[in-house]
């Protein structure tokens, strides 16, 4: 039995008396299957469908392909009224990083550690990381924040031998770290002022 059964014609869900969703939520839903759905989501849709046409987690599993905790999630979604809300849930972890918090590392990159009371000249990943816990409670690996820099200046992400001056103004430079036996390595970075 193919999932597309159940779904082709709206007309047969609308007849069925449901079990958790309001006919505002299953004609809504209903109205996103005619969408041009990416799979993932349509198939949040149709386990709900499913669901409060009676189906149990295992049939539903059977019938769409989905994993066991997939199909509970969706169902209990369903069951807890927030069907028409489908949308909102994201995928994927939450993100920690807001704007706020982006913002405040630029301002970092632009200054010097002394400015704010270390002994050494050059910001590294670990150090950034340390520096904003200490300002907005957020712990983040220095690995990540090279990525954030990366990501806030894009101009770094094609790194080449030479030196990459990130903004003009700043005191940053996101550049790769030779080897001893001078060849680049792309996974080394340095994060500071000038090696000279």
């Amino acid at each position: 039995m193919s999932p597309n059964q159940f779904f082709t014609a709206p007309n047969n869900l609308s007849r069925a008396v449901g079990q958790y969703l309001t006919p505002f939520q299953r004609k809504l839903l209903e109205k996103s299957l005619q969408e041009n759905l990416p799979e993932l989501y349509r198939q949040r849709v149709e386990i709900m469908l499913l669901a409060d046409r009676g189906k149990s987690q295992a049939e539903i599993c059977q019938i769409l392909g989905c994993s066991p905790a997939t199909a509970n999630r969706w169902i209990l979604v369903a069951q807890s009224g927030m069907a028409h809300e489908w949308q909102k849930r994201r995928r994927g972890r939450p993100q920690k990083v807001n704007e706020q918090y982006l913002e405040r590392l630029k301002e970092l990159v632009s200054h010097s550690p002394r400015d704010f009371g270390y002994a050494f000249e050059r910001w590294t990943g670990g150090w950034l990381s340390k520096q904003l816990e200490k300002e907005c409670g957020l712990k983040l690996s220095g690995q990540h924040i090279n990525r954030l820099l990366k990501h806030i200046f894009p101009q770094s992400n094609n790194l080449a031998p030479k030196e990459i001056n990130i903004p003009s103004n700043s005191r940053l430079i996101i550049r790769d770290l030779p080897l001893p036996n001078s060849v680049n390595s792309p996974g080394s970075l340095f994060i500071g002022g000038s090696l000279d």
